[in-house]
């Protein structure tokens, strides 16, 4: 199976986004225990960044790739695309608000069960095994309250149908929630999420052995946003944790090939979450995300690196802030190399009217620095966000979000896919 470097953003982000706060963390966690060595090494990074290079002449290496609608009736059609994967070239599924493959010439819309672009269903992480299997983890409603249920979708070469899964809350129990999804082969497949059995509730990791889907709770008091695995023994979740959105704390935990245990990180400021994360080998971990520095101020992008020992803050670009309105965030990362990578999101107006951009950053193996990228979006007000990406082939890289053009007649969101054949730094200086 081609590498998959997927960072998966939460549909929460989206709904933030929609409402216009970058302010607020994207999720409300538990508060999470960090060493004091954390906190000084992390003021040292802020430091530090604040001098970090800002590249941004010349082309970008990314180039738009037209993607079809799945989704252009109702009243408020979106199509939007939370993650990606695959398992070549020319084997590509994006899903979200909408589902489509690239098949090595362009991109198809399909339609995926409960996802109708109306707000009601999420696919939130994808794993593309095969031509003639992947699999899709989300959210949707279906009840007459709306409270959101977990769904699992196969794909079987043809068309996309809803799994059966095991039950892991009981009537009258919180809802569960799946949030992302890593594969490391067919037959050994992990989808993470919230949920509780019995009397326990906490982070739910279901795996998948070829035959059936296994859940199992374990209470490490946070919320995933983003997994990846670089072995069967080295599988790595990271999101949220905190008393109250104003005080979240980044999460991470880790599957060893046994248990699942949660893994100290520094954190920053009022409030840090992580939203993508990339395993490239046991001592080489990047998880990406964002914090708040002051309460109200803006939110900065944040990059963790985990040596094999520890995780530390790697100093990280920002466009500006000029203004309280213009914060930066990051909602995935993926890797072509351990000195090619890029991590990317979306940064808002100084203006505080609400508009923003494409977020891209490019690791070379020494820094951080900022790298041109297109924002498709016309008009007066732009809304373009870059939400998961995936090494397709050795320098093919695929990023994809959505734009919005605020046309009447239009989808309320469009799907968004940026492409590079020449993904090595070309662009980022």
């Amino acid at each position: 199976m081609g590498r998959c470097r997927v960072g998966i953003a939460l549909f929460t982000s989206y709904l933030l986004r929609l409402n216009r706060n970058p302010h607020t963390p994207l999720i409300v966690l538990k508060l999470m225990r960090i060493q004091n060595r954390s906190v000084i090494k992390l003021l040292l990074a802020g430091v530090v960044a604040a001098y970090l290079p800002i590249h941004v002449s010349g082309q970008s290496s990314f180039k738009v790739v037209p993607t079809p609608p799945s989704h252009i009736t109702g009243p408020s059609p979106n199509n939007t695309l939370f993650a990606v994967s695959a398992s070549s070239s020319s084997d590509i599924w994006a899903v979200g608000q909408s589902a489509i493959h690239f098949d090595g010439t362009k991109w198809k819309a399909f339609q995926a069960p409960m996802i109708s672009g109306e707000n009601s269903g999420f696919l939130l992480g994808v794993a593309d095994v095969s031509p003639t299997e992947a699999w899709a983890v989300g959210n949707a409603s279906t009840t007459l309250t709306g409270q959101p249920a977990p769904v699992v979708e196969q794909w079987d070469g043809t068309k996309w149908s809803v799994f059966p899964v095991s039950s892991f809350n009981a009537p009258g129990e919180s809802a569960s929630l799946l949030l992302a999804i890593t594969a490391i082969s067919a037959n050994d497949i992990w989808a993470l999420g919230t949920g509780s059995m019995g009397n326990i509730g906490g982070n739910l990791f279901e795996h998948w052995d070829g035959i059936t889907w296994t859940p199992t709770i374990v209470p490490l008091g946070g919320t995933p946003a983003a997994a990846s695995a670089d072995a069967t023994d080295d599988v790595w979740a990271v999101g949220s944790s905190g008393l109250s959105s104003a005080q979240a704390n980044a999460f991470v935990a880790h599957y060893n090939g046994a248990i699942w245990q949660s893994v100290a990180s520094p954190n920053v400021g009022a409030s840090a979450a992580f939203n993508g994360v990339a395993a490239l080998a046991p001592n080489n971990v990047w998880a990406v995300g964002s914090f708040v520095k002051v309460t109200n101020g803006p939110t900065l992008t944040l990059i963790e690196h985990y040596d094999g020992s520890e995780w530390s803050v790697v100093p990280s670009p920002n466009v500006g802030p000029n203004s309280m309105f213009q914060s930066n965030r990051l909602f995935g990362i993926t890797a072509v190399s351990s000195t090619d990578i890029w991590a990317f999101g979306s940064y808002f107006a100084a203006s505080g009217d609400g508009s923003q951009k494409t977020l891209l950053l490019h690791w070379d193996g020494t820094a951080w620095s900022i790298a041109r990228s297109p924002n498709p979006t016309k008009g007066d007000f732009l809304s373009d966000v870059l939400f998961a990406g995936v090494e397709a082939s050795p320098g093919n890289v695929w990023i994809v979000g959505d734009e919005t053009e605020f046309v009447q007649g239009a989808p309320s969101t469009g799907s968004l896919a940026l492409h590079s054949t020449t993904a090595s730094g070309s662009g980022s200086n």
